[in-house]
């Protein structure tokens, strides 16, 4: 096939996909679609060498489960004695992303090599006699013994990795790992810095041994939908959590810190929110009418006794009347039973703004005797313990939250954190008493 021709396929599936019906019959048109080389970037296509473990790490949206779903496919087909192990983060993820998913191995096997799926076994078996088998990284004891020749490994930086656990995993997957002449792991990931990913990073060499393949987001975007691409960007553009998130680089969290990436990713919660049974709004009003951002951030409680940070509101470089006027207007929409807003810098004036745009607000003023962060390490302990959750990705509330050290220090963006203040005002108020200074229960 000319090359000329070849780059036209490349950038043009949808328009093939519509015609090839006219020139191709059935058959012969899903070998084409089906040719992953051909639609595949350089990027998605196994490195050259005789690597051990290529590890994907590139920002979401990349097509990262698509490559380590069509190389499972490509081992299967080519070897019908491959054992290949197939582990997420729960056998849950492992089934609904790696073998269903929209990009998962179901979804791209053709027609006449599609494999046969037996939920009950845990395992994948192609008509050749090839097999993959599902694995959990919760249970790494599932992986003391089994034995296989290849491995594909999903979102490796979200394994519960609580007393070593996901590190564990991985050894004992290697240890197993050795059936056939050349054994190989893919592992696919958005980078965090866990301690199993710095581990691979610090194996990436020059010998191949280790190969790593980087990538963000707008690499794919002719394969996502213009409104995904504009609302990550706006959302999480400039962000730490975007240059994470969306353009696959690895942020080192601040030695110390009182959040890190890791953390906040366990508490993060993308299921459905419960009823709150008490919403308060935290206020972080700016020192000076020209001041930077009112930090306005919503906390829940739910029914469960946890915490949640449900919106981040916050307004930046605003007019006293407007900053008061957005804090009014969450509060409404959130139906809050209270505002709590630090009064440090002129109480009665930020008392007098708020009222001001909204005379019945539930308000309590809060006056800090410490600085932000010294505020903030009992709220981080409840992190620790589970008792707060994200209800979403808040990228510059978090920036903030992880530039924030022990002892008062802040060395996150911007000159103060304001958001992340007003999120420590809310869950004091919610979890800690309302003394205006966080205290730690203890069960």
């Amino acid at each position: 096939m000319r090359s000329d021709r070849l780059d036209f396929l490349r950038h043009d599936e949808d328009r093939l996909a519509r015609t090839l019906p006219e020139a191709l019959n059935q058959g012969e048109r899903d070998v084409v679609l089906t040719n992953w080389p051909m639609w595949a970037r350089a990027s998605q296509l196994p490195p050259d060498g005789n690597w051990r473990v290529w590890l994907i790490m590139a920002g979401r949206g990349f097509g990262k489960t698509r490559a380590g779903a069509e190389w499972v496919r490509m081992v299967a087909e080519r070897d019908h004695s491959a054992r290949i192990a197939l582990v997420a983060s729960s056998l849950h993820e492992a089934r609904s992303v790696m073998v269903e998913g929209e990009s998962g191995i179901m979804t791209v096997s053709p027609p006449h090599m599609r494999p046969r799926y037996e939920p009950s076994l845990r395992r994948i078996v192609w008509p050749n006699g090839a097999q993959a088998l599902l694995y959990s990284a919760a249970e790494a004891e599932a992986l003391r013994g089994p034995q296989h020749s290849h491995a594909w490994c999903d979102e490796i930086a979200k394994w519960d990795d609580n007393q070593g656990q996901a590190r564990r995993c991985w050894d004992n997957l290697m240890l197993g790992l050795r059936l056939g002449d050349a054994p190989q792991i893919v592992a696919t990931t958005t980078p965090r810095a866990v301690p199993l990913v710095r581990r691979l990073m610090a194996q990436v060499s020059e010998d191949g041994d280790v190969v790593l393949t980087r990538g963000s987001t707008l690499e794919n975007e002719a394969n996502l939908p213009g409104r995904f691409i504009a609302d990550v960007t706006r959302e999480f553009g400039g962000t730490l959590l975007g240059r994470q998130e969306l353009d696959g680089e690895l942020i080192d969290d601040l030695p110390g810190a009182l959040w890190t990436r890791a953390l906040l990713e366990v508490c993060r919660e993308t299921t459905a929110v419960p009823a709150m049974k008490r919403v308060i709004v935290g206020v972080d009003p700016p020192a000076s009418a020209e001041g930077d951002a009112c930090g306005i951030v919503v906390c829940g409680l739910g029914d469960d006794g946890v915490a949640r940070v449900l919106t981040d509101a916050t307004v930046e470089k605003a007019s006293p009347e407007r900053w008061a006027r957005a804090v009014a207007e969450t509060a409404r929409t959130w139906s809050a039973d209270r505002v709590v807003a630090e009064a440090n810098q002129g109480g009665a004036m930020v008392e007098a703004v708020l009222r001001a745009a909204n005379a019945t607000l539930p308000l309590r003023l809060v006056h800090a005797t410490r600085g932000k962060a010294a505020r903030a390490e009992p709220v981080a302990a409840l992190y620790e313990t589970g008792r707060v959750r994200h209800a979403g990705m808040f990228a510059r509330l978090e920036d903030e939250l992880c530039g924030l050290l022990p002892g008062g220090t802040y060395q996150g963006p911007g000159r103060s954190p304001d958001r992340a203040d007003a999120c420590v005002w809310a869950l004091t108020e919610l979890m800690l008493g309302r003394t205006g200074e966080p205290r730690i229960w203890f069960d």
